[in-house]
């Protein structure tokens, strides 16, 4: 059983996953939409709202991800408690690279770089397929490996 200050420090590591399989699901849609010429504005549309859901969750953190409210308020009730949490700063650097990935994508669909929107959906959409599947977090292995480089401190909890 987690105590209140387990679940201070940690997340339940579903709810990344959770998230992940919605992002996956916006993405595919996001590349289909991109790639018809007569829907290619929602698709950037789309696209745009993703740039600010990762904004959100790389920007703010992970707990105040959008998705993350819907899993605690809808699924994890539902649930049996986690075997364990994880620290949120992995998840929250995925979705920094997350946010950089399709915000670069949406940049250069603006700018009129062609396929540059369904490209980058589908670079992110390998990552989010890969996370709500198979719960490899690329963005989660990244930040380990930048820690254990030196390029940032782990930070510790009292």
């Amino acid at each position: 059983m987690t105590s209140t200050n387990d679940t201070a420090r940690g997340i339940d590591p579903r709810s990344p996953r959770f998230g992940a399989a919605i992002t996956t699901v916006l993405l595919a849609v996001t590349i289909v939409l991109t790639l018809i010429p007569a829907t290619w504005t929602a698709g950037i549309v789309l696209l745009a709202v993703i740039v600010v859901l990762f904004g959100i969750g790389g920007i703010g953190g992970i707990r105040r991800h959008p998705y993350g409210a819907v899993f605690r308020r809808f699924v994890r009730p539902r649930l049996a408690p986690p075997a364990e949490l994880e620290a949120p700063e992995p998840p929250t650097f995925a979705q920094q690279v997350g946010l950089f990935v399709t915000a670069v994508a949406l940049l250069l669909a603006l700018l009129g770089v062609p396929y540059a929107a369904p490209v980058g959906a589908a670079v992110a959409l390998i990552a989010a397929f890969l996370n709500a599947v198979f719960d490899v977090c690329i963005g989660c292995l990244l930040y380990v490996w930048l820690v254990r480089a030196g390029v940032f401190r782990k930070r510790t909890t009292a």
